[in-house]
């Protein structure tokens, strides 16, 4: 898809367009560009080649991912020292009008800009995986200005106020750094919002989307914080209120349904993981101090109090019985037996 994004190169240096324009180029630098300057902001993406540039009398080596933003007047060019490697980069042009009109909706949209303005420095670093969250904001753009989709103008419109709010946002954290403080607030109300939303969909890329972070993030302050993964914390959080419905009498079908089990079987995998301890081969214990119910298939279920459960296979034991059970009726994937707790005698 990648090829077909691409653009022929030329070495116009002014825009036919008012607000932006957007370039993916992929091919050997045969066409040198003297040095210039525009009358609108250029950010440059460095993606591969034997390449420095030239900025108001300094040259800058430039490797994978850099980022460089040229502000209107200054003098610049690209430098190619030699064409056995394919010279690689996007080239994204915004007009000052329009970089002004983002800024009356949010100061936020015109940090960096300001920041190069005041501070003449114009190449930023990323690591791989910040780059490759502004490579995916850029494909992105590109492939729905070549689209014909409806809604194409609304779309670019919102691709294009993204990727310059995302740009802001990369280079802020870069120069303010979060502290410890703000990454304990940023890890308490994610669990907040996690034990608040059980019943929904739940993934890295929704938490990443809701609290404007990277997943790579959050997977790294959870696994700083808890030890556990995003997704390993989810699970025991929702079997912890699936253990806490059944036992508040909630039929399993609708337990398993309502924290996001897709069938009985994914749910019975996860109980069994995460409640139940291995005892030797295929035999594990459960443990409870309240009434539960487990249904094991739909002709094994049993429901006992302060009792504790002997799985083999896909049968249901009660230990401290001699083997004995109560008799119980199963109707389908889940039933309820109630009797009174003298009932069972150990």
């Amino acid at each position: 898809m990648a090829k077909n994004l691409q653009t022929k190169f030329s070495t116009r240096q002014y825009m036919l367009s008012r607000d932006f324009e957007i370039y993916y180029y992929n091919e050997p630098a045969s066409e040198k560009v003297s040095i210039h300057s525009h009358d609108y902001y250029e950010f440059y993406f460095f993606l591969e080649g034997d390449v420095s540039i030239w900025i108001e009398g300094e040259q800058y080596p430039l490797k994978y991912g850099d980022m460089v933003l040229i502000p209107p007047g200054i003098k610049h060019m690209a430098m190619v020292h030699g064409n056995e490697i394919p010279y690689r980069r996007f080239v994204f042009w915004i007009s000052v009008e329009y970089c002004n009109q983002l800024m009356e909706v949010s100061s936020s949209y015109g940090y960096l800009m300001q920041n190069v303005l005041v501070k003449k420095k114009y190449i930023f670093h990323n690591d791989l995986i910040t780059f490759n969250t502004i490579q995916y904001r850029i494909f992105q753009l590109i492939e729905e200005i070549k689209s014909e989709r409806f809604g194409k103008e609304a779309k670019v419109s919102l691709c294009v106020n993204d990727l310059v709010l995302q740009l802001n946002r990369i280079v802020y954290e870069q120069q303010n750094p979060k502290s410890e403080k703000e990454e304990q607030n940023l890890y308490q109300n994610i669990i907040y919002y996690i034990d608040d939303h059980l019943d929904e969909e739940l993934s890295l890329e929704q938490l990443a989307g809701q609290f404007f972070v990277s997943k790579y993030h959050i997977s790294h302050i959870f696994k700083e914080q808890m030890g556990l993964s995003v997704h390993q914390y989810i699970l025991k959080k929702r079997m912890q209120a699936s253990k806490a419905a059944i036992l508040g009498e909630t039929s399993i079908t609708d337990v398993y349904t309502m924290f996001g089990f897709k069938d009985y079987s994914s749910f019975y995998r996860a109980f069994k993981k995460e409640l139940c301890k291995k005892v030797d081969g295929n035999r594990y214990l459960l443990s409870e101090e309240e009434t539960a119910i487990m249904c094991i298939s739909n002709e094994q279920c049993r429901h006992v109090r302060n009792s504790i459960w002997l799985f083999t296979g896909r049968m249901l034991f009660l230990a401290g019985m001699g083997g004995r059970m109560p008799d119980v009726h199963c109707g389908g994937e889940a039933c309820r037996s109630k009797f009174p707790r003298e009932e069972i005698h150990r």
